[in-house]
Formats: structure tokens, C-alpha cells, sequence
């Protein structure tokens, strides 16, 4: 059920070269707040390379004799780039904390909090993107498209990464339905949010498709759509599960399609649209290449951005 990202942009597709690896994929996390300077938890601010987040919360767990369900992070970061994010770890459990310096991990500082990090305590990220072999032809489309994404924004999919190069639909919907179990829990946690990811996917997929054919440079607003904020301007898509509000009227017609009432997790809501900010590009006219660099809110794809640019999808 893997489902085509559609994008607002004309039907022109942009070739140039994009590839996730440590020199052309920078990723540094934006805090949620100042650390307080004080308290029972050390921050460590962590630079790292081809490791996961999952793999340096191993890592930091056996080197440091800690539990991992005592260690907090605020998001998860990708293994294929070059990614700085903070972590925390109880405070008595701290003292040999470079210990975990080594070829892939570097301690960039640390800072004293009051509070441990949980999932979500994070603005956003900053994002250093190379892209190669461009043909100079493209030059003004990329500017404008790039102007465009600025003005406009982009749809908030979830990126390639969160599907895999396989489609995993049919084997994530059988845990779900309890015809399949999963050992390792948090597995078992990442593909039950990854069903619930698919409908979200073809849900936007189809309302852009909606909004294109009225001409539209943004989300068309439909009768009973559920907004993130009272003046109406982010619509929300359904991450179907328990517990969570539906769309009504003309909205839920289209919903109904992406939902499945089986889901025992609980539900949640989804921006559908997000707004990149400080976009900035560099062309190298030598090496044909583009060095852009942006900021998106928390849970947010960089590589749907770059496939916005392209208006293709990668990972197919």
C-alpha cells in the first residue's frame, strides 16, 4: 500500500543527484528550551555518524551501566547522515561519560537539567542538504521552486525512511490485527505507527490531488476538516487509532477511505501542511552541485522537501 507522493508543483520532473550519507545529510537538533543549569540530569549534546538513535541509546546503556528506559531523547535521528542531538541520563550514572568518544560518537558539551528528556522536547531541526549533478538548465525552476516552497510551504508526509524500500503494509496491518507478534517492543511500537502512517499518506495524497485540480498553490480547505489552531490555518490528517477526533461533513468522505476502526493504538492528529523556514541555497557552478540548508518543525521530513524540489518520490 505504498502510496505516491503527490506535490503541488507543475508536472516537470528535476533530475539531480540526492543521497543520505554523513557528508551531504547534517542534521542538528533545535531544543525545546534553555537548560535550567541545575538539577539531576546531565544533557549531552552528541554528534554521530552512521548510528542510529536507538543504537547510541545501546551504546550508552552498556558503556554507562544504565537502563535505557533511564536514558531520554527527544527525537529519533537518522543512521545515514551526520546528526547532533541531545541526550539525557541521570546524573550519578554521568561520570564517565567520555567514555563514549569513539570513531562514529563525539560528546560536543554537556549542561545540567532538572528534568529528563522525553520524546517531543524538541523545537525542530536544522538541515545542511547537498544536491549533485545539476543541470544548469534547471537553475531558474530550482530558484523558483525553491521561492515557491518558501511562500507556499509543502505537504507533511512522512518521508521514504519511515516505509523502508519494501512495502511492509500487509505485515504491519497483521500485527495489528493480531494475526502476527513481535518480540522486540519497540519494533513492534515503530511498525503499528507505521500503518497508521500509511493511511495518513494517502489521505494527503488525495487532498492534494484535490487541491491541484482547483488550482490551488495550498491545502483547499473542505466542510469539517479538524484544524491544529483556532484561526483555521493548519489542517489536520488522521493517524487512525482510539481516542481520537474524526473529520465531519465533506472532510470525513474523504477521511473514511484513509481509516481503519480495528486500530487498537491510540489515535492522534497530524499536521498536513508544514512551513520550511531559513530556507538558503549555495550553487557550486564547478561541481554542478547545491548546498541547501533549512529548519522544519519537530516531526517533519527534509527529504519531502527535497522531493518537492524534484517533484518525484524516492525510495521506490
Amino acid at each position: 500500500m505504498k502510496t505516491k507522493r503527490i506535490y503541488i508543483n507543475n508536472e516537470k520532473e528535476i533530475k539531480f543527484t540526492f543521497k543520505q550519507n554523513r557528508y551531504d545529510f547534517i542534521v542538528d537538533e533545535i531544543p525545546l528550551k534553555k537548560w535550567s543549569g541545575r538539577g539531576n540530569f546531565l544533557i549531552l549534546k552528541i554528534k554521530k555518524v552512521f548510528t542510529s538513535t536507538w543504537e547510541l541509546l545501546s551504546i550508552i546503556s552498556k558503556t554507562l551501566n544504565i537502563a535505557e528506559h533511564q536514558i531520554g531523547y527527544a527525537g529519533l535521528k537518522d543512521k545515514n547522515a551526520t546528526t547532533t542531538q541531545y541526550i539525557s541520563i541521570p546524573l550519578n550514572k554521568s561520570r564517565d561519560y567520555k567514555l563514549l568518544n569513539s570513531k562514529n560518537i563525539e560528546v560536543l558539551a554537556t549542561y545540567r537539567d532538572d528534568q529528563k528528556l522525553k520524546i517531543g522536547d524538541l523545537e525542530g531541526n536544522r538541515f545542511k542538504i547537498t544536491i549533485k549533478d545539476i543541470n544548469p538548465d534547471d537553475l531558474t525552476l530550482i530558484y523558483n521552486r525553491i521561492s515557491q516552497i518558501q511562500k507556499h510551504g509543502i505537504p507533511n508526509y512522512y518521508g521514504f525512511q519511515r516505509f523502508g524500500k519494501d512495502d511492509k503494509f500487509e505485515k504491519t496491518k497483521a500485527l495489528i490485527y493480531g494475526e502476527e507478534y513481535q518480540n522486540d517492543k519497540k519494533l513492534d511500537k515503530f511498525m503499528k505507527f507505521t500503518y497508521q502512517s500509511y493511511f495518513f499518506n494517502g489521505w494527503l495524497a488525495k487532498r492534494v490531488e484535490i487541491s491541484k485540480e482547483k488550482d490551488s498553490k495550498k491545502l483547499v480547505i473542505l466542510d469539517g476538516d479538524i484544524f491544529k489552531d483556532k484561526n483555521k490555518k493548519t489542517i489536520t490528517g488522521l493517524l487512525p487509532g482510539r481516542k481520537v477526533q474524526r473529520a465531519t461533513s465533506k472532510a470525513a468522505m474523504i477521511e473514511k477511505n484513509f481509516d481503519d476502526i480495528f486500530i487498537h493504538e491510540k489515535g492522534s492528529r497530524r499536521d498536513a501542511w508544514i512551513y520550511p523556514k531559513d530556507i538558503k541555497n549555495n550553487y557550486n557552478s564547478e561541481k554542478k552541485s547545491m548546498l541547501l540548508s533549512f529548519s522544519l518543525p519537530k516531526g517533519s521530513y527534509a527529504t519531502v522537501l527535497i522531493e518537492s524540489l524534484a517533484n518525484l518520490n524516492y525510495g521506490y
